[in-house]
């Protein structure tokens, strides 16, 4: 996964994009993965207690999958998902 960040149009603030290789991903994997959280066990725990949202929703599935287009908001910050299978 990579990352780099934009503005995000719909609310004029700087949003971070993660480059995924494979789609689906499992949400609780981005949280680990990009380093939003300490462990898998963390990601899942915030994921539980409502404190993510994606596409607007609070997300309450760990395993939820995320594909390209879709926007994770976690910690007041929006991260918006695409998808390159060769990064």
């Amino acid at each position: 996964m990579l990352r780099y960040t934009v503005l995000n149009p719909k609310r004029y603030i700087p949003m971070t994009v993660i480059i995924i290789n494979r789609e689906p991903v499992e949400l609780y994997k981005i949280l680990k993965f990009e380093g939003l959280v300490g462990t898998g066990g963390e990601a899942k725990m915030v994921i539980d207690e409502g404190l993510v949202t994606v596409n607007g929703m609070t997300e309450l599935r760990k395993r939820k999958k995320i594909n390209s287009g879709d926007v994770i908001e976690f910690n007041g910050e929006s991260y918006t998902i695409e998808f390159n299978p060769k990064s």
